[in-house]
């Protein structure tokens, strides 16, 4: 946080940064790079599974992201701030959201799309609504929807060539009624984005930021108890139309969404109710998304969906002022 208090005259002036605040010695670029370590054994589970093609896919969207930021930053007079990390972040995890044969076109154009217009647009870092990456990944859904609905198998298959497309878990599940082993979902020997086949992965990163204090544990606890609990209620009543709720926890998005993107500082809610309430509608939503809607996945639009409600969550369950009435909680 950027304060300073300066005297003029008798009066005097309190300048204060926008959000995220931190009142420890950490700072934004510490906290960012560390979110980027965080990623490492994501990054180097894709490039087993799916070869140095996600390498350059990793590259193209953060070289993009940072560029962009630069030109946005320069554009506007305001001071270039592409090394405090949150660049990096948004095209690392845009990289990770994509299929292993995604266009290099399309990846610059989504990674462009994700810090333009889902960060800067809105005036920078803690003034986005949403979730950048997540709104790149959405905006290419709509620009390409069927190369990001193309995927390949990963290279560990015995059977497969890097031409050869085949379905990932969710779409099997959601259109073939088969269900991938639930052992290779946890090592992230499927079809699926760069960053969201590997559980295993994920979850060392997740666990090595809650051990930082950099994440609260309600938010991907909450986003994942939720989506265990609700798909757990189908899976009881009828076992051989609706899939566990293992399953779910390790097929798709849901990881690397409930670690990385749910638990972004700047579009989850600060209050303790409004988080539980962001995480439990989000969970819900990502279910009912892959139950009953036409894509196999709803974790991104779970996510971005309920990071517009996050202002009014944090308006509206602000906990009261010791003292004070009704009206001071506004």
């Amino acid at each position: 946080m950027e304060d300073k208090a300066t005297t003029q005259g008798s009066a005097t002036k309190l300048v204060v940064s926008s959000s995220p605040h931190f009142l420890t010695d950490d700072s934004i670029p510490k906290i960012m790079h560390t979110v980027v370590m965080a990623l490492i054994p994501a990054v180097v589970a894709s490039v087993y599974f799916f070869g140095f093609r996600a390498l350059l896919l990793v590259a193209v969207c953060i070289g993009t992201s940072l560029v962009t930021e630069y030109a946005f930053q320069k554009y506007r007079n305001k001071p270039i701030k592409i090394y405090d990390g949150s660049a990096i972040i948004t095209g690392l995890l845009l990289a990770l959201t994509l299929p292993a044969n995604f266009s290099i076109f399309g990846a610059i154009l989504g990674s462009f799309f994700a810090v333009g217009v889902g960060k800067q647009l809105f005036g920078g870092l803690g003034f986005n609504i949403f979730n950048p990456a997540l709104l790149g990944r959405a905006f290419l859904m709509a620009t390409y929807p069927v190369f990001m609905t193309t995927w390949v198998s990963p290279r560990t298959v015995e059977a497969a060539v890097d031409a050869v497309s085949t379905a990932t878990p969710l779409a099997m599940m959601k259109f073939e009624h088969k269900i991938a082993p639930l052992y290779d979902l946890f090592i992230g020997n499927t079809a699926g984005s760069l960053g969201e086949t590997s559980v295993i992965a994920i979850l060392i990163g997740g666990l090595y930021l809650r051990y930082k204090g950099y994440i609260n544990w309600k938010l991907p606890l909450g986003y994942l108890g939720t989506i265990a609990v609700f798909s757990g209620i189908f899976w009881l009543m009828d076992p051989a139309k609706y899939p566990s709720p293992l399953f779910h926890l390790f097929a798709g998005g849901a990881m690397l969404g409930a670690w990385f993107m749910v638990t972004d500082m700047v579009t989850s809610p600060v209050t303790p109710i409004g988080q539980w309430i962001f995480v439990i509608v989000a969970g819900i939503l990502a279910v009912v998304i892959r139950l009953w809607g036409g894509l196999p996945e709803g974790v991104m639009y779970s996510i971005l969906f309920m990071n517009a409600f996050v202002p009014l969550l944090n308006k509206h369950t602000r906990p009261r002022v010791f003292g004070a009435g009704a009206s001071a909680r506004g």
